[in-house]
């Protein structure tokens, strides 16, 4: 993983009062229960895997292993196994987060923030920092978006064990109360992913504005108006009186020309003559 970690470091027995954890553990919540099944099985076959930590200051700060550190105080536990290595802040806080994404079972918004943290605190532009973790450079960006979602929100996603694809497909809602009450219903109705995204793309859908019904003219149409009026204006000039007028309905304009009837007939009889 990282050069310093090829080289074997040396495996002392240190007091538990002597380890202080990893301040860059990504992991904030622990099941009791697992840390105490755990500890059982520490009590009656013993430490398989010792824990991994370095040498500060004060005495040693864990690296890896915090589960097992934590399940051994829990049975009462003195001293424990573990690994001294010497390496610095950054590749500590680096082993500890892999650590934990190899395991697989961090909460999506745990994973997000220790990644952000660690990336910010290497000062790296993402695509290098994705390369030195080991995974795609749009997998780490996809994982980072996902803290843009409001603590509420993040909230509901947590405490129902929903997923990081739940919390990517909330972000395609504009509105934080849109986003809010999407996570209750999806965690109310135990949604999995395709489900949820159904049921994102409907309230999408139900949120698109209703386009209105466009109203076309032809370009050139005050020319046709102009020749209908000028044929008015020939007709009246012989004296048969026509009126226009224009209406309109939803699918067409209506030019109407009137000829008095009594004038219509009184011409056609006087070109007969």
């Amino acid at each position: 993983m990282f050069e310093i970690l090829k080289k074997q470091g040396m495996v002392m027995s240190i007091a538990l009062s002597d380890i202080v954890p990893n301040p860059a553990q990504p992991r904030r919540n622990f099941d009791e229960s697992e840390l105490f099944a755990l500890g059982e099985s520490i009590r009656e076959n013993g430490l398989i895997q010792p824990i991994s930590v370095r040498r500060i200051k004060s005495g040693f700060e864990l690296i890896a292993g915090e589960r097992r550190f934590r399940a051994c105080k829990l049975i009462g536990r003195q001293k424990i196994e573990a690994i001294v290595y010497d390496i610095g802040d950054e590749d500590s806080a680096a082993w500890a987060l892999i650590e934990n994404l190899q395991r697989s079972d961090l909460g999506p918004f745990e994973e997000a923030e220790a990644l952000f943290k660690l990336i910010s605190g290497w000062n790296l532009p993402r695509e290098e920092a994705a390369k030195r973790l080991g995974i795609a450079s749009s997998t780490l960006s996809n994982k980072l978006r996902i803290l843009k979602l409001e603590p509420e929100v993040r909230k509901i996603i947590t405490e129902n064990n929903l997923t990081e694809r739940h919390a990517r497909e909330l972000l395609r809602i504009e509105t934080e109360k849109g986003r809010e009450e999407a996570a209750k219903f999806i965690a109310e109705k135990e949604l999995n992913v395709p489900e949820t995204v159904r049921y994102i793309d409907r309230i999408l859908e139900r949120e698109k504005p209703k386009k209105k019904k466009a109203r076309y003219f032809v370009k050139d149409l005050r020319l046709f108006i102009n020749t209908f009026e000028h044929a008015v204006e020939v007709m009246n000039s012989a004296g048969l009186g026509a009126v226009s007028s224009v209406s309109e309905n939803e699918e067409s304009l209506i030019y109407t020309v009137a000829v008095p009837k009594a004038n219509a007939f009184k011409k056609a009889e006087s070109s007969a003559g």
